[in-house]
């Protein structure tokens, strides 16, 4: 595979690229999963940042809010300032897709904060954080074959079938409910003939959280996430993304999934997904 998504065009407003069946999504064969747009939303904010002179501020939230069904074929994005600031401002990003009728519609936003930081690095903390083995000494397969019988029927499926997978053994002390704990990175690009950088990867990854800690049976339950926030403690590094996920559920069908993120040098962020479950 060449990568999630081939570049065409660029004008003085969008860019412009087609989606591959690499993003296909595990509802749909006509859909994109969630990753892959998320990735490529970051990486739109991360070149606008780069270009606008904000390229030394830090991202410290980003938030997808996924605003309808992400098509394939022709996709477009762009991005714009929200609040300027030189210690402080807000970018946005949108992701439009092309219809039938020949108009694009927005499918997915992109909403950043960043941050112009200082050293902390004396009082770094992470409460509460278990870290993870590294991937480098853990059995390592395609897909999600070995993350539990509701992930691995999907191990062949588009997106998914494209992510590589460190197993990561449960502690002893493991009892159900906790949290379910894999490595994961892409083994395509996020864009064709590009290299991704590691928060274009992590974005692209970090929406597995949903699938991983759900423990609810496919053929049963369909639980999609309408939006991921990420709250970044530093920028991440690396293409290894060490997720810690675990699913709450209510009595009215919704739902959150939260999960640790991090990478081989340590914790990197904190997400938070909201959840429709449906019965199939």
């Amino acid at each position: 595979m060449t990568g999630y998504y081939l570049p065409l065009r660029v004008d003085d407003e969008y860019e412009y690229l087609t989606a591959t069946e690499a993003t296909v999504s595990v509802w749909s064969p006509e859909l994109q999963h969630g990753g892959p747009p998320s990735g490529l939303l970051s990486r739109t904010l991360e070149r606008f940042a780069a270009a606008n002179g904000m390229a030394s501020m830090v991202f410290s939230r980003i938030t997808i809010d996924i605003l309808g069904p992400i098509a394939l074929g022709e996709n477009r994005v762009r991005a714009s300032v929200l609040r300027p600031g030189r210690q402080i401002a807000q970018l946005v990003a949108e992701l439009e897709c092309l219809g039938p009728s020949g108009e694009f519609r927005t499918a997915a936003r992109a909403t950043a904060w960043l941050l112009n930081g200082s050293d902390t690095s004396d009082v770094e903390r992470y409460a509460g954080v278990v870290a993870l083995p590294d991937p480098a000494g853990l059995q390592q397969e395609h897909g999600l074959q070995s993350a539990g019988p509701e992930l691995a029927q999907w191990a062949h499926i588009g997106f998914v079938s494209t992510l590589e997978h460190a197993v990561v053994p449960q502690p002893h002390s493991y009892l159900p409910g906790d949290p379910t704990r894999a490595w994961l990175r892409p083994t395509v690009p996020l864009v064709a003939g590009e290299r991704s950088t590691p928060l274009q990867t992590f974005l692209t990854v970090i929406d597995v959280a949903n699938g991983l800690g759900a423990r609810l049976q496919a053929r049963d339950w369909t639980f999609m996430n309408t939006d991921t926030t990420v709250h970044f403690y530093r920028p991440p590094v690396g293409d290894w993304v060490g997720i810690s996920a675990e699913v709450r559920v209510g009595p009215a069908g919704v739902g959150a999934t939260e999960a640790e993120i991090c990478d081989v040098g340590g914790p990197v962020a904190t997400t938070a997904q909201t959840l429709l479950l449906q019965r199939n």
